[in-house]
């Protein structure tokens, strides 16, 4: 009989190893939305020069959360999948 696997989720160095997805998740977003506010070929560089700062702000921010919280649901699944 096979006995239940602990995730590793519910030890301090599963939820360090969790929340250094969050965080690449967050750095790649920035990454990704400074690459998209200055290339002039997406067009979007050109909308925040003619807006105002809040637009631009919530839309990176969005972008930011997004990546954030994909890279910490694919990290989770990645920990809870792994063989140890």
């Amino acid at each position: 009989m096979q006995t239940k696997k602990p995730s590793g989720l519910d030890t301090p160095s599963g939820l360090l190893r969790l929340v250094g997805h969050a965080a690449m998740g967050v750095a790649m977003g920035l990454g990704f939305a400074l690459v998209l506010v200055l290339m002039e070929r997406s067009g979007i560089a050109t909308v925040y020069d003619h807006g105002e700062s809040r637009g631009s702000l919530e839309s990176v921010g969005t972008l930011v959360l997004s990546f954030g919280i994909g890279a910490t649901l694919t990290g989770l699944v990645f920990m809870m999948t792994e063989d140890n």
